[in-house]
């Protein structure tokens, strides 16, 4: 870090963290983000959700414990919103996204901002490093770092430094978060896509450093992992109806091989009644699917222990097959309200869009699909 400037001259830094039930996980996330080597100006702050656990007090007790720590409340719940509270009340204009499961190395902050002022970007950001404990989550942290479970983005795959569709969190130039009218809280999931993506549109970089490496905790469950991609699943689709222009083959990949399962599926049980032959053609995409993710989880598992092996044919059907369920079903909500994130609900909203006052103001239809 001997480019950076002293702390005389160092950019003030704001680290934001969108937190809800995060009691087991709060005090080392936070402790993490002060223990950051960083020269200049530092806060960290929490935008805080409603709770089922100790998450308000434990940060109102760390708040009362450093002056760097403040928290502003969330009631929402929902991660946009959360992340534009805690943008209104920053008082630094480099701005970092930290989350609660995040693990970051202790220059992490110092190297972001370095990069951010060496190349100009809107945004910086790394590489998702998903790290499993358990067979299972290790079978899925695999998964999500290959492309045939993840698809072929470098902020999950690795690549070069330089321009990126979108990056893993990031660091923020506030002006031009502000010039786009920062996150839109429309978006309960893939909110930082759809920023980096307005961004670029407004003639802004998004840098990728894949020395930036951020450690993620894959979910420990089959149907948690179930509920994650298909709720993922669900907002691409609203990503594209929104902007059609970034549809591509591989979002339309899963979608399309759960059709096909589907139909092959429907087309064995008609032919078991019709003939052998028809039996024949209804089996043939479900098998070959089957023995597709097989053959391939085969080459990726290698160096896996022989349990998280045996999970990881499994774990990318589930992945592929949840994703490709929830963009065909996409978001239908209770007419009048936002889409809720998680089981909470969300703030109502009304019809058609208010361009003038930004993304995060934006009024929509709750039932656009």
């Amino acid at each position: 870090m001997s480019d950076l400037p002293s702390d005389r001259t160092a950019p003030g830094v704001s680290v934001i963290l969108p937190v809800r039930d995060e009691e087991q996980n709060l005090r080392a996330a936070v402790e993490q983000v002060l223990k950051q080597v960083y020269p200049g100006p530092y806060e960290v702050v929490l935008a805080v959700g409603p709770s089922r656990d100790r998450t308000q007090e434990l940060a109102d007790e760390l708040a009362a414990g450093d002056p760097r720590v403040r928290v502003v409340d969330n009631p929402s719940g929902r991660t946009p919103v959360a992340l534009n509270r805690a943008i209104a009340a920053a008082q630094h204009d480099i701005l970092v996204r930290v989350d609660g499961h995040s693990e970051i190395a202790l220059d992490y902050v110092a190297r972001a901002v370095q990069t951010l002022l060496a190349t100009g970007a809107a945004n910086v950001g790394g590489m998702m490093v998903p790290v499993g404990t358990t067979p299972f989550e290790q079978a899925v942290a695999r998964a999500m770092s290959r492309p045939l479970g993840i698809g072929v983005a470098s902020f999950h795959t690795g690549g070069v430094a330089g321009p990126a569709p979108t990056v893993y969190l990031g660091a923020f130039r506030r002006d031009a978060l502000a010039r786009v009218g920062g996150f839109d809280e429309y978006f309960v999931r893939a909110q930082d896509w759809e920023l980096n993506h307005r961004l670029r549109k407004a003639g802004e970089v998004v840098w990728f450093d894949p020395e930036l490496a951020v450690t993620y905790r894959p979910r420990g469950t089959w149907s948690a992992l179930a509920r994650q991609f298909f709720r993922t699943g669900q907002w691409r689709r609203q990503v594209i109806q929104h902007y059609p222009e970034t549809v591509s083959a591989r979002y339309l990949a899963p979608p399309a091989a759960v059709l096909g399962v589907v139909v092959g599926v429907l087309a064995t049980v008609v032919g078991a009644t019709i003939g052998p032959r028809w039996l024949l053609v209804g089996a043939a995409g479900p098998l070959g699917y089957g023995t597709f993710v097989a053959v391939a989880s085969a080459t990726m598992g290698q160096g896996l222990v022989t349990a998280a092996r045996c999970r990881l044919p499994a774990v990318v059907a589930i992945m592929q097959m949840a994703w490709g369920t929830g963009f065909l079903r996409g978001v239908r909500p209770a007419v009048g309200s936002a889409p809720a994130e998680d089981g909470y609900p969300g703030s109502a909203h009304q019809d058609g869009p208010d361009r003038q006052n930004g993304p995060g103001n934006r009024r929509r239809t709750a039932t656009e699909d």
